[in-house]
């Protein structure tokens, strides 16, 4: 039954190569249910509501990209977001709280339902030239990298060069080390799953060192009291009016629909599921993460997004939305499991392997891209350039899409570029100039 509602047999894969991958992104990407509500905890957002909310949002999301779309993607609160919710949406304004800017997130959602419902988004991700896409792809492997080597401390801050190499002698990145080597080894000797058992033996190598250790493993989970945490849905449109909060509205929209629209787009790529220029059944796999910000929004988180994760779960075999169901059953499991999974997630060098390989698999991409046409090759350079350098996918999108009709008209090619492209060059233009990113 699960074989043919998911059409493993047409995809190649199977059921145990499905729950392996599932098991493999949720690890990956579970650091959300301890992060999200650390970041958002700070804008005065109490822990649990945050904890609740961000489990609540991803089941949500993950569950309607598995059913109506198909695909091996999970959706949660977006990092990045919920820093700019915090820091400068409520940090930044006196006369803001927390729930005036989760209304003004709801509505967000709203009209992002509204544009997904429409061809409009499906149109966008047709009208992406291909060096873009490709680009896309290669600069979210190359900053799914930068986040493993960061969080593992292989790398870290320098107040001269930015970066520099880690601490070798610190036990957690002599951890990451050997975790990267051993699931390199897996992989070289053609070990299915061997993103996932890699985790398992770094795991296991990290208890009996103890660098982890277990307090507590089961707690039960503090259910919500409020469907609405803004109040209502009414409230919410006059707090976006009595506030004048267009332009956060505008920048949840716009920064979720672009992070969104490359993470789907880069991750389809790499598991062979687009179809020439276009991404089947696109509405429905837009839809996921519009209706997940909408009631994320709601029970208080900030708005959802693909995540980049997915891509070990791909990596591992996944190819349809069997891997997502495995991803959103476990989030449920994990709301029981809260003490355990913060655990596993404060300890990053156990996930961090994983996020490293991924991002090189991913930079196959690079061969794609036409190198010798500056006008396509450079747009794709500044994308894989900057989403790393600036944390930021949404970033290195709107520069690839500023610089891309710019070089075009410069050689006469004007022509070639999809309106949509300069539509949206225009308004990241602007969006970089006077608004916060």
């Amino acid at each position: 039954m699960l074989s043919s509602f998911f059409k493993l047999k047409e995809l190649g894969t199977n059921v145990k190569t499905e729950l392996i991958a599932g098991l493999t992104t949720f690890l990956t990407m579970v650091y959300i249910v301890i992060v999200n509500p650390i970041i958002l905890h700070s804008a005065g957002v109490p822990f649990n509501i945050v904890f609740i909310a961000t489990i609540i949002s991803t089941v949500v999301g993950t569950l309607w990209m598995a059913l109506f779309a198909n695909y091996p993607i999970a959706i949660a609160p977006g990092m990045g977001l919920n820093a700019y919710f915090a820091f400068s949406v409520v940090g930044n304004h006196t006369n803001i709280n927390y729930q005036t800017a989760f209304g003004a997130v709801f509505v967000a959602g709203i009209l992002f339902v509204i544009l997904s419902l429409t061809p409009f988004r499906s149109k966008l991700i047709e009208s992406i030239p291909a060096n873009l896409k490709h680009g896309i792809t290669a600069g979210i492997g190359l900053f799914i990298a930068f986040i493993g080597m960061r969080l593992s401390k292989i790398i870290v801050a320098h107040p001269v060069n930015l970066v520099a190499l880690g601490d070798l002698h610190s036990p957690t990145v002599m951890l990451a080390l050997a975790g990267l080597a051993i699931t390199l080894i897996l992989m070289a000797l053609n070990v299915n799953g061997a993103l996932f058992f890699g985790m398992i033996i770094t795991g296991a190598i990290a208890y009996f060192t103890h660098i982890l250790k277990f307090k507590e493993i089961v707690a039960a989970p503090k259910m919500p009291t409020e469907f609405f945490i803004f109040g209502d849905p009414i409230t919410a449109f006059a707090d976006v009016f009595h506030y004048g909060l267009y332009a956060v509205v505008f920048s949840f929209l716009l920064v979720t629909i672009f992070d969104t629209t490359g993470t789907m787009v880069g991750v389809a790529e790499q598991a062979g599921l687009m179809k020439g220029n276009k991404m089947p059944r696109a509405r429905q796999a837009l839809l996921a993460d519009s209706i997940a910000t909408t009631v994320g929004a709601a029970f208080g988180t900030s708005p959802t997004s693909a995540y980049i994760e997915s891509s070990s779960g791909v990596a591992a075999g996944g190819r349809s939305g069997l891997t997502s169901v495995v991803v959103a059953l476990l989030f449920v499991v994990s709301a029981f499991f809260a003490p355990l999974v913060g655990t596993i997630s404060d300890l990053a060098a156990i996930t961090a392997p994983t996020l490293i390989i991924v991002g090189s698999l991913m930079l196959g991409s690079l061969s794609k891209i036409n190198w010798s046409e500056l006008d396509e090759a450079f747009p794709a350079f500044l994308i894989i350039l900057t989403m790393p350098l600036t944390s930021s996918i949404a970033t290195g999108i709107a520069l690839g899409f500023i610089s891309y009709p710019i070089l075009k008209i410069v050689k006469g090619k004007w022509r070639e570029v999809p309106f949509l492209v300069y539509l949206f060059a225009v308004l990241f233009l602007y969006q970089l100039a006077f608004l916060p990113h």
